[in-house]
């Protein structure tokens, strides 16, 4: 079967869905507008004096709902989009291709922010070269916009040439690529033959209630009138009641237009539904399935693990590090070994420092004073280890202590160097 986009011979076909109104029109305009005003706010909502989310990659910092990263957190990244992945994955078994038809980002700036231009100005193929010239321009504004905002995600000031590189790439596609983006390149949709089954919530047409299909006076006709009324609406061209296909995005609009005809012919709606192959063929549509319970198994246990290495992790990285040269030195009688403790600030504030070492014992330490770092600011302290040749022992070890206000203090261990006795 041919995609809904191209003709037999493999070109193109340029799509403009015909507008439609009804209730899931109604729900995902609404979403939309909340999904579009959370992604314009936050780079400018500021939680602890930093942006809500900021994730700096240049500076290696990384600002998450109040909550402060550097570099070394990046492990948590890898554990917090492989959850997402598992939950896309859970939701698609329950709920088929939702997040395609209402949270993608493609869907939801298409349809709500270039499809409205175009509809406002252009409306029908044979609209006037002036306002498909204008409707164009509007394409590009939207575009440096909504790239500048993108990029307020990564740094606080963007370069133009940035901005304008992305204005160009959104400009690209969603003023001429469009469904292209989902059917060729996005593998979301290839892998619903391994993401659905049976009992999948889906788009699809009930057959048994619609065939044969025919005019309204066809005597022995089922409900569908072969209006195609449905196929005017999809916004990748596709005629859903060829059944379950890669190109549908799960948007409604299908079924928006068929209840719509359905009112107007006085038939039942539904013809057109949210339902799963199962319920499509009247069978009992099960909701609890191996496959669902394994998906939200491994999502619990991602969870909690992801919930457990997020509550271990301190607000301050300490490190003590050997510096390059010679591993010691005896002088004066004193086997001399040196350190540098790295010191990061992971908190949203400025910390103070303290580096202690154990009381007594046979150790002289040359120890940095107290130091405040900035937020996400780090700093490595030269500290020396001194011990009197005469008392040196292998097996030796410095011992520090490194105290944070509110924090517990955190041991840092190494073992010292001295000449073979």
């Amino acid at each position: 079967m041919r995609a809904g986009s191209l003709r037999s011979d493999g070109k193109r076909v340029q799509i403009r869905p015909a507008e439609v109104r009804g209730r899931f029109d109604r729900a995902r305009r609404l979403g939309f507008a909340v999904l579009i005003a959370i992604y314009l706010a936050l780079p400018w909502i500021a939680i602890g004096g930093h942006p809500a989310v900021l994730l700096d990659i240049g500076a290696r910092r990384f600002y998450l709902f109040g909550a402060t990263f550097n570099a070394q957190d990046l492990w948590m990244m890898v554990v917090l989009l492989l959850g997402l992945g598992l939950g896309l994955i859970l939701v698609t078994a329950l709920l088929g291709r939702i997040w395609c038809g209402w949270a993608c980002p493609q869907t939801v700036f298409l349809e709500a922010v270039y499809r409205r231009i175009e509809r406002w100005l252009i409306g029908s193929r044979r609209a006037a070269g002036w306002r498909h010239a204008v409707a164009h321009a509007g394409y590009v504004a939207v575009s440096l916009a909504l790239s500048y905002v993108l990029l307020r995600y990564f740094t606080p000031e963007p370069p133009t040439v940035l901005v304008a590189a992305g204005g160009a790439a959104l400009y690209g596609n969603f003023a001429w690529f469009r469904e292209q983006l989902c059917v060729v390149v996005c593998p979301y949709g290839r892998l619903q033959s391994l993401l659905l089954d049976a009992d999948s919530l889906i788009v699809g047409y009930d057959a048994k209630r619609g065939e044969p299909r025919g005019k309204l006076a066809t005597v022995g006709a089922g409900d569908c009138v072969d209006c195609r009324r449905c196929v005017a609406v999809c916004p990748t061209g596709i005629d859903i009641r060829d059944g379950l296909q890669l190109d549908c995005v799960g948007c409604t609009a299908c079924i928006d237009a068929c209840d719509e005809i359905m009112d107007k012919v006085e038939r039942p709606r539904g013809l057109i539904r949210y339902d799963s192959q199962n319920g499509l063929a009247g069978k009992r549509r099960r909701i609890l399935r191996p496959r669902v319970l394994a998906y939200a198994g491994l999502l619990a246990v991602g969870a909690a693990v992801g919930a457990v290495a997020l509550s271990s992790r301190r607000g301050f990285e300490a490190n003590l590090i050997r510096p390059v040269g010679a591993p010691f030195v005896v002088e004066n009688q004193m086997v001399e070994n040196r350190f540098q403790v790295h010191l990061v600030n992971k908190r949203p504030a400025a910390a103070r420092f303290v580096v202690t070492a154990p009381p007594g014992g046979d150790l002289i330490e040359q120890l940095p004073g107290p130091i405040e770092l900035a937020s996400l600011e780090g700093l490595s302290l030269p500290v020396i280890v001194r011990v009197p040749r005469d008392r040196w022992r292998p097996g030796m070890q410095a011992v520090f202590e490194v105290n944070v206000d509110g924090e517990r203090p955190r041991e840092l261990r190494a073992p010292l160097l001295g000449p073979v006795q």
